[in-house]
């Protein structure tokens, strides 16, 4: 069991202050995160008039580093945050392949600057999933990840996906030299997330055919439900307009849970534990869950993840019902899951600690 001090980092609550806001809705978040860090976001923004920083986003799969990231983006402006995934760039390169300009105007940029033990042409395989027993070389990523930011104009970026591997650690202590960042700090964020959550996550995820949002029928509803009578299951409906209410459903090989992806999770964890260890740099823990027995002392009902269950109704109608969802985190405590809205305060706290503003 950790100690008080610890989790004191995840104190939300501000004394006096009894409004409850609604964090799924935009504006009300903008008052949430002043009523909750307004002193560490005004000095947040003073500080990006000038300056800019590195973070390096360290999660388990499924910990919500994309979210977090972009709840800082709608509080500072797209313009000066930036969130860069490993695996989008990948996946926008395969893409990228089919256009001939576009591949002649990447592989000309890889050549010029990728360096490493790997030849040219067995890395472009690697990337390319020809070769499958290969595994794509940190210098390569290196430089795909120089490419995505050159395209960019300079501002603080919040890089997904990297470190990826052991052996990469060492080069993303030097990565803001690499890409001209050299007088800006540079952070570590580690995400730690039970593995009940993303069990929980994955097992009741769906996803809009149409838009590819993704929900939760258990953890994330969405304002209509409907319930199928040949099934006799309930299901979500998209939320955007433009889906016109469309069926949300499962992704193949989701209802496995976290064993579908339980190597990639030990490994996750073993960077976390290693970067952790490292002296230089200033490190930020962000914590999902909390033990319910200190909750109610650091933070408030509604920050605390809803668990959703539904009754079908005399009219047909389908009623949805909510309640804090409890669960167990890694030590074997109960715990609540906490809403993406209050472990970014969290976030705004620590990095104004980190950069000493």
């Amino acid at each position: 069991m950790e100690t008080n001090i610890d989790y004191f980092l995840m104190k939300t609550k501000v004394e006096g202050l009894d409004k409850k806001f609604d964090l799924s809705d935009i504006d009300s978040r903008k008052e949430y995160f002043e009523a909750k860090a307004g002193d560490e976001i005004k000095k947040l923004k003073e500080f990006f008039e000038t300056n800019t920083f590195i973070a390096y986003l360290l999660g388990k799969k499924n910990s919500g580093k994309g979210t977090y990231t972009k709840l800082l983006a709608e509080i500072f402006g797209k313009d000066k945050i930036g969130h860069i995934s490993v695996g989008d760039i990948v996946r926008a390169i395969h893409a990228d392949m089919e256009d001939p300009i576009k591949k002649q105007e990447l592989l000309d940029y890889l050549k010029a600057n990728y360096r490493g033990y790997m030849s040219f042409d067995d890395a472009v395989n690697a990337l390319l999933g020809r070769d499958t027993k290969t595994l794509l070389p940190s210098e390569f990523i290196l430089a795909l990840l120089q490419k995505e930011i050159d395209k960019r104009p300079k501002s603080s970026l919040f890089i997904d996906g990297f470190p990826r591997d052991l052996d990469q650690i060492s080069y993303s202590l030097f990565f803001r030299n690499l890409i001209n960042y050299r007088q800006d700090p540079d952070v570590f964020v580690a995400i730690n997330i039970p593995e009940a959550v993303i069990d929980e996550r994955m097992k009741n995820r769906v996803v809009c055919p149409i838009c590819k949002t993704p929900r939760s029928l258990k953890l994330l509803a969405t304002k209509e439900v409907g319930f199928d009578q040949e099934k006799k299951e309930y299901y979500l409906k998209c939320d955007n307009p433009e889906c016109n209410g469309v069926k949300m459903v499962g992704k193949e090989g989701d209802s496995m849970g976290i064993e579908s992806i339980r190597d990639r999770l030990e490994l996750d964890q073993k960077l976390i534990d290693k970067i952790m260890e490292l002296h230089g740099v200033p490190k930020i823990l962000l914590r999902n869950a909390l033990p319910v027995a200190m909750a109610h002392d650091l933070i408030d009902d509604y920050e605390i993840t809803p668990e959703y269950s539904y009754e079908l109704a005399e009219d047909g109608k389908v009623l949805t019902h909510e309640k804090p969802w409890a669960t167990k985190d890694d030590e074997g405590n109960e715990a609540y899951s906490l809403m993406a809205p209050a472990v970014v305060v969290s976030w705004l706290k620590q990095l104004v600690k980190a950069f000493e503003l």
